[in-house]
């Protein structure tokens, strides 16, 4: 089959063996796939990666040395079953998962993995209890949109985010969207999305977010009290002698660069929690005694759950997010080289979409 491989720090179109359904999985073909960030990153930094999962203690399945085909933002249909598949789902039946397959090693995942090939390709093996199929209506791309934003499904979930919560998104990148997309789901709200970029804050508008700020022009951290959020235990002393202990600030840090977390700790408000959602690839610094100071809560979340993954396609078929503002281009396996080049530019692209 043809495929985009990543070979060495370069991407390749060629052509690579078809993938073989093994017991309990099917043979799908890739309708479209999404671009993630985190395959941005793995071009040139999947050494970097392989090493830090190796420190956290996760099992080394990936050779960068060897070729590996991105995408696990993927819908397919479903081909061809392997042995041992119960078949609930027949072939012809468009499908999402979550890309991971169980193997006697460990659990891989479909497109960082040097034995199963991921969604740029034009076809892709998947596990068979994982499959969800597609509601009749939604479109295929819509229906990829479900891996991406089921992340900002996981971060919310995981977060204090509630009626008694302002929350505050700093990146407006298809992560920070999800988030967006994931908070005003559940109805809540103020939501603030920060971003230097135009185009991005025009899009988190379009997801609901109820203030939008360019942080060259104002600083984010300004409007807490306005909102009702004290800024420091003195203000919340002053609160508390009236019987109201004012609300609560949930930051979701969407952007993954060095500095963000500390520069957040020491703008946020007194006991506010910080929800680490952006994946910072080089080694940063904090002042802990900032953080004891002012009681915060730094939690750093990853991926998401079968339940959540569930419900954000149920979300995306049922309208109740719309993932169309995101999405900028489609492009052909011929173009996704360019269009990781293009990703560069947030005033150009937000979320660009393979078809195989």
């Amino acid at each position: 089959m043809r495929a985009v491989v990543r070979r060495g720090a370069s991407l390749v179109l060629d052509s690579v063996p078809d993938p073989t359904p093994g017991a309990g999985q099917v043979l799908a073909r890739t309708l479209c796939c999404g671009i993630c960030g985190s395959d941005l990153h793995a071009v040139h930094l999947l050494e970097t990666m392989v090493e830090l999962g190796r420190r956290s203690g996760e099992p080394a399945l990936i050779d960068p040395t060897r070729d590996i085909v991105f995408g696990h933002e993927f819908c397919a249909e479903i081909l061809d079953h392997g042995p041992d598949t119960d078949r609930r789902l027949k072939a012809g039946t468009r499908v999402v998962a979550m890309p991971v397959v169980a193997t006697p090693q460990g659990f891989e995942t479909v497109g960082y993995s040097n034995r199963y090939p991921g969604g740029f390709g034009e076809a892709i093996v998947l596990t068979g209890p994982m499959l969800l199929a597609v509601p009749n209506g939604l479109g295929d791309v819509q229906a990829a949109m479900t891996e991406p934003f089921a992340v900002g499904e996981h971060a919310v979930a995981e977060s204090d985010a509630g009626p008694d919560t302002v929350n505050l998104v700093v990146g407006c990148g298809p992560v920070g969207l999800a988030v967006i997309a994931a908070l005003k789901a559940r109805g809540l709200g103020p939501v603030i999305a920060s971003d230097y970029s135009p185009a991005r804050r025009r899009v988190a508008e379009a997801f609901g977010a109820d203030v939008v700020i360019d942080p060259a022009a104002e600083n984010p951290h300004s409007r807490w009290s306005a909102l009702g959020v004290p800024h420091s235990r003195t203000e919340r002393s002053v609160l508390a002698l009236t019987g109201n202990t004012g609300k609560r600030a949930v930051i979701f840090e969407c952007v993954g660069v060095p500095g963000v977390i500390q520069s957040l700790i020491e703008a946020v408000p007194v006991g506010s929690q910080i929800l680490v959602v952006g994946v910072c690839m080089q080694t940063d610094a904090i002042e802990p005694f900032l953080c004891i100071n002012k009681s915060l809560e730094l939690k750093f979340v990853l991926g998401y759950t079968p339940e959540e993954f569930a419900r954000t396609l149920h979300h995306i078929a049922e309208g109740v997010i719309d993932v169309r503002p995101a999405i900028t281009a489609e492009v052909g396996l011929e173009g996704v080289a360019d269009a990781f080049r293009a990703l560069g530019d947030p005033e150009a692209q937000c979320k660009m979409v393979v078809r195989p």
